[in-house]
């Protein structure tokens, strides 16, 4: 139990971590002063970026997967993986960009929930 717990909270922060680093430079292309960087810049701050998210994604797939004693297995993990991203590019998107859910969003949303269901539901 507590390695899948650790496993989703390292899956939370790589991903918070990774939205910045794909995402976060269109915001920051709207501040004074980043507006006129060069794009190698802005491509080595994402991959600085990155490589902390890394640092969090690679044991948190190396704790979490049952090849390894965690309780997941592969599909398990990227299907985990895949919502907790939905989930934080949703609420950055919401926050930083002011943007707004519209009832197709929720209806790709209930389509990941099922996604989870089949995943876990008949193993």
């Amino acid at each position: 139990m507590l390695q899948g717990l650790e496993t989703i909270v390292l899956l939370f922060f790589a991903n918070i971590l990774m939205t910045l680093a794909w995402y976060g430079h269109l915001k920051l292309n709207q501040l004074e002063g980043f507006q006129h960087w060069p794009l190698i810049c802005v491509i080595l701050l994402s991959w600085g970026i990155a490589f902390f998210e890394y640092c969090l994604q690679v044991p948190a797939n190396r704790i979490g997967f049952d090849g390894n004693g965690g309780p997941f297995n592969l599909m398990q993990l990227k299907i985990i993986q895949e919502i907790i991203t939905l989930i934080v590019f949703v609420l950055f998107s919401m926050v930083a960009f002011k943007m707004q859910l519209h009832w197709n969003h929720l209806a790709a949303a209930l389509c990941l929930v099922l996604a989870v269901y089949f995943v876990f539901g008949f193993e």
